[in-house]
């Protein structure tokens, strides 16, 4: 017969993922299970709810007194201290998480001792940008633009948002913010226009980081905090 002992994970051996960036608050959860699913379902043990994040996108477990990260799959992607992941990856105290780069996550190894103040880390969690494609809603550092970005303005926001870093060439953002058939009468000066409206938008909440970046020859791309 299984004791409780055996199926769950002494209270002091106990790792812990703490929620850095990404979410509306502090978040910890303990790796209290023998496996431990990650993804935006709610049957999973960690719920990050983001249409980025996969149904079921990645699982830590647990083999002795190593934890393990694997990807399931994802069509995102995770990364563990700025490194995609590849198969299994035996986990560290202080290891960086990122699901889809949309969320980081601090893996804090069992023994360790896990910050007490989780208010020191609000400020941490609510800096960037996030983008709601659903509901069309965008925040920066935590508040919301209000009035909400114009129709083109978000379009080309999302555009990039979506590209998570890489760049996104004039030519496909004229493609993608403007219609189809109005795109051949789109201007370089319109699109000059759009970006820097983009800007002064997003720098009404955080003058001191530019989140549109010109990459010359090529595009444009986001810049994350």
């Amino acid at each position: 017969m299984t004791s409780d002992a055996d199926r769950h994970v002494a209270e002091d051996e106990v790792a812990m993922l703490i929620l850095q960036r990404g979410g509306q608050g502090s978040q910890r959860w303990r790796l209290d299970k023998p496996e431990m699913l990650i993804g935006r379902l709610p049957d999973c043990d960690i719920v990050l709810p983001d249409r980025q994040v996969s149904r079921h996108h990645a699982r830590i477990f647990r083999k002795g007194d190593t934890y393990y990260i694997e990807d399931l799959r994802s069509k995102n992607g995770t990364w563990v201290n700025g490194q995609p992941l590849r198969g299994v990856r035996a986990l560290e105290d202080g290891d960086e998480i990122q699901i889809a780069l949309r969320f980081k996550l601090a893996f804090v190894g069992s023994g360790a001792t896990a910050p007490l103040n989780l208010d020191e880390s609000v400020t941490e969690v609510e800096r960037g940008l996030r983008v709601d494609e659903g509901g069309r809603r965008v925040f920066v550092n935590g508040r919301e633009v209000m009035p909400p970005l114009s129709p083109s303005q978000f379009r080309l926001l999302a555009l990039l948002w979506r590209a998570q870093g890489g760049v996104v060439s004039r030519e496909e953002i004229v493609q993608h913010v403007w219609a189809e058939d109005a795109s051949e009468g789109v201007t370089e000066q319109a699109l000059d226009a759009l970006v820097r409206r983009l800007r002064e938008r997003l720098a009404e909440y955080d003058p001191d980081h530019m989140y549109v970046v010109t990459v010359r020859g090529h595009g444009y791309r986001l810049e994350n905090r």
